[in-house]
């Protein structure tokens, strides 16, 4: 099995889409994409400001014309807004030339990771566990659907994610990775 054109990683806010999937490209040599912060980078403002400015609905407009122009990216490692896989617009754009990887995890391990986080105006509330929560409900059934590996991030360090999927992309490359280690430490 060869590498995939793009992988795309899709999850709930705190699954580690964006440091796992830096972590992926760098270890794959592949480019690494972040929707949301490209969005901010070209708007010249961050996605709160969208929010408040455009409403959801803008800024998932936004959001779908970004992975429309990032599906044409090769050899890219792709993290999305957790939101993406709301519109079913999105669905074969995220497919094209891709493999999906939902990284899953618990509620949680979503609240611990978000809780500082003032860029999540979801989370901009006086529940944000009950907002977590009821995201999730909506959204974990078409993460799965979507998804050709689902990779559960609960208690494990970016860097194992990153092995553990490598291993399952393609297991011929991960046991080259290891051979070149082994080798590198016997001549050291």
């Amino acid at each position: 099995m060869s590498l995939p054109k793009r992988i795309v990683l899709v999850g709930p806010m705190g699954a580690g889409k964006s440091t796992i999937g830096r972590m992926l490209a760098r270890e794959l040599g592949y480019r690494f994409l972040d929707s949301d912060r490209i969005i901010e980078e070209r708007c010249g403002a961050n996605i709160p400001w969208i929010f408040d400015v455009e409403g959801e609905d803008g800024f998932r407009q936004r959001e779908s014309a970004m992975l429309a122009e990032l599906a044409e990216q090769p050899q890219t490692v792709l993290a999305t807004g957790g939101g993406a896989v709301m519109r079913a617009e999105n669905h074969p754009v995220l497919r094209k030339d891709a493999l999906i990887v939902y990284l899953r995890t618990s509620l949680e391990q979503q609240v611990e990771r978000t809780r500082r986080d003032r860029n999540r105006p979801l989370l901009q509330n006086d529940d944000p566990e009950g907002v977590l929560r009821h995201l999730f409900e909506l959204r974990d059934p078409i993460y799965t659907r979507l998804a050709d590996i689902v990779m559960y991030t609960d208690r494990k360090s970016p860097r194992l994610v990153v092995r553990q999927l490598i291993n399952r992309i393609n297991p011929k490359t991960a046991r080259h990775k290891r051979q070149i280690r082994k080798e590198g430490r016997n001549h050291a």
